[in-house]
């Protein structure tokens, strides 16, 4: 049986704590799907083509992992694709009360599929894409926050 872990999240941007959640995915399942969100009502800084881009430089040595998008309710990708895992980040206790409820309402919509919630490493719990762009705005420093190629966007946008 091939599991398939399905990875999803806005990654606006994707931050050095996001990578070390994917590569700690790729060792323990077959396959991994990081899902770009593309939700209509959000304004987002980059594009979901843009987010995808970063995602994939940070993580083309991971053989057993893909970047796709999807618009809609992440458990109908999930059937689509017929995984069965879906795996959520978390930082912080501070996550867990939204992320538990978010688990909760999969559930009743998809009986089949499971979430796991991973904890991030504690020296990444502060790390937030909303703190990034907020460090960015402020001509902060973004070493050890995101990857090298999402800074050097970070900083163009914020300089136009």
């Amino acid at each position: 049986m091939s599991h398939i872990a399905v990875y999803p999240g806005s990654f606006d941007p994707i931050t050095i704590g996001h990578v070390d959640i994917i590569q700690r995915l790729a060792r323990i399942f077959d396959q991994v799907i990081v899902l770009v969100a593309q939700a209509g009502d959000k304004k987002y800084m980059f594009t979901a083509e843009e987010r995808a881009q970063f995602i994939q430089s940070e993580i083309s040595h991971l053989k057993n992992v893909e970047v796709d998008f999807f618009s809609g309710l992440t458990v109908d990708y999930m059937k689509k694709k017929n995984a069965k895992v879906i795996v959520r980040g978390m930082r912080a206790v501070a996550d867990f009360e939204y992320e538990g409820a978010l688990a909760s309402m999969n559930k009743t919509l998809a009986p089949e599929i499971e979430t796991f919630m991973i904890f991030s490493r504690p020296e990444y719990y502060f790390i937030s894409s909303r703190g990034v762009k907020e460090v960015a705005k402020n001509k902060g420093e973004l070493n050890g926050l995101v990857p090298e190629k999402v800074k050097k966007e970070l900083m163009k946008k914020y300089s136009e």
